[in-house]
């Protein structure tokens, strides 16, 4: 899969968004933030930590759209340190239980934010690749539910989200 388009994409919905909401300030940190929120609501989604619950994961649909929050936040802090230069999704696997998988991707991230490298980058996307297998989204998948996020997030914006 070819990211080139996804950069673009979201490079172009990033300059809208700092230019409809007037942000001329360095948002890495808070993008970075709100990636690892994006996440929770993932995990909160999935439900796989709720080990005092008899209550099922939320419809397929609802966690497909969490997880392509997370996508748009990759993506941009990605943008920002200049690795929108990634080709495809790196490949790469992490195992165990989706719990365990969730709490080494805050881990990715944190890294990745205190110490922004190509290497810690690509680990983001290989913890995010290894908790869409765990949960069933194809990539292609993934992609079409990326477009229409994305599409989402401009109509929020010119109405005033």
């Amino acid at each position: 899969m070819n990211f080139s388009t996804l950069f673009t994409m979201q490079r172009e919905l990033d300059n809208f968004i700092q230019t409809n909401q007037a942000i001329e300030k360095d948002v890495f940190r808070e993008k970075g933030l709100a990636l690892v929120v994006e996440l929770a609501e993932l995990a909160n989604e999935t439900r796989c930590f709720k080990f005092w619950s008899t209550k099922g994961p939320s419809e397929r649909d609802v966690i497909l759209e969490e997880y392509v929050d997370s996508i748009h936040f990759i993506l941009s802090i990605g943008i920002e340190k200049g690795f929108d230069v990634l080709n495809e999704w790196p490949e790469g696997k992490v195992n165990g239980e989706l719990t365990e998988i969730f709490i080494e991707t805050i881990t990715s991230i944190q890294t990745f934010i205190f110490d922004p490298t190509m290497e810690n980058y690509k680990s983001i996307w290989i913890h995010y690749g290894s908790i869409a297998s765990r949960i069933g989204f194809s990539y292609s998948e993934i992609i079409n539910a990326y477009i229409e996020k994305n599409e989402k997030n401009y109509t929020r914006q010119r109405t005033g989200y």
